[in-house]
């Protein structure tokens, strides 16, 4: 998530499709997998998963039985999924030059520089938020940064806290009273993959843990989970629950009952501020072993990792209304 700076309401309509059509062709270009995201006025939230650098790499090596020089063509041929006609053609004339002149190390130290911006998780939203900003500055004839900061990541697990902050990051415009229902929010991945985009389906496929081509079995089921946690809430009179802007209870049933095994389920009420405060959200295992892992950088006195935020959704739609007993698989965890 990055906002911009000062918070200022700097993205419409026009700016925000820019950005989003950024996000997809820098996400192809560096081999990160964009499985959802959200741009509003002045942020923009994206999950990601990023593969392994290593094993991405192995499709610009050459393969038994190929011709010498196959794996290189297939680099430029992704590389041309960022760079002009003429910028590969001037490459390929600059690789050709270095070979001629018998620096064939030069050519690997050359390409590298390329290979390096591959599914690296900073570098990928870096070149987002600076080719964004070029494009900006240039429209808006302005100067400086656009940005506030560096921007917020948190690691989550798959399965449940995978689909939690997926949804989150769907009902954005929702929550901000913008929409009533995310299939009417043009700028983020859940109304792109409800107009038709492929990409955007297997996105949430992803998110789902299906097929990438079972969105039209599947979709109903994200859209259900959608629902659930995107109902307003009412603050009570003891104000231990805080008011949130969503989508009316009726609707929320009537769509619950439409989708079949979901009509009963109960609203999930998740705290939110816990997905962009925290540092990873998953279950009681998965955080604690990161809490192990990075020990060091917690105080002394700090014996576990997993603080609870709330009972996960699968554990409420199984439960009904009649809730959980609080076990350990029944909830997500945060460290923070």
């Amino acid at each position: 998530m990055s906002r911009t700076t000062g918070g200022d309401y700097l993205l419409g309509s026009e700016e925000k499709e820019a950005l989003r059509r950024m996000m997809w062709r820098m996400a192809e270009f560096c081999g990160v997998k964009l499985l959802t995201y959200c741009v509003m006025d002045n942020h923009f939230h994206m999950l990601v998963r990023v593969p392994s650098q290593e094993k991405f790499l192995r499709r610009f090596d050459d393969r038994d039985g190929e011709e010498p020089g196959a794996g290189e063509e297939r680099l430029m041929g992704h590389l041309s999924t960022l760079y002009s006609k003429a910028y590969i053609k001037q490459l390929r004339a600059e690789i050709a030059m270095m070979r001629e002149m018998g620096l064939d190390d030069d050519v690997v130290q050359f390409l590298g520089r390329y290979k390096k911006r591959f599914c690296d998780l900073s570098l990928f939203v870096k070149e987002v938020k600076e080719r964004f900003s070029r494009w900006y500055n240039k429209k808006h004839s302005r100067r400086g940064t656009l940005w506030m900061e560096r921007f917020k990541s948190v690691l989550v697990e798959n399965g449940e806290a995978l689909q939690t902050m997926a949804a989150y990051i769907d009902l954005n415009p929702v929550r901000a009273g913008l929409v009533e229902d995310p299939k009417d929010y043009r700028f983020c991945g859940y109304a792109e993959a409800v107009g038709g985009s492929k990409r955007a389906r297997r996105g949430l496929c992803r998110v789902m843990g299906k097929p990438l081509d079972s969105w039209s079995a599947n979709g109903s089921w994200y859209r259900c989970w959608l629902m659930i946690d995107g109902e307003e809430v009412q603050e009570n009179k003891t104000h231990e629950v805080r008011a949130k802007k969503g989508m009316a209870a009726e609707t929320v049933e009537k769509e619950l009952a439409r989708g079949g095994e979901l009509s009963k389920a109960e609203q999930l009420r998740s705290r939110v501020s816990y997905f962009t405060a925290g540092i990873a959200l998953g279950s009681r295992g998965f955080v604690d072993a990161l809490f192990h892992q990075n020990r060091g950088k917690f105080g002394p006195q700090r014996k576990r990792g997993a603080k609870p935020v709330a009972e996960s959704p699968k554990a409420r739609i199984e439960n009904g209304q009649q809730g959980s007993e609080g076990g350990d698989d029944s909830c997500l965890y945060v460290l923070k």
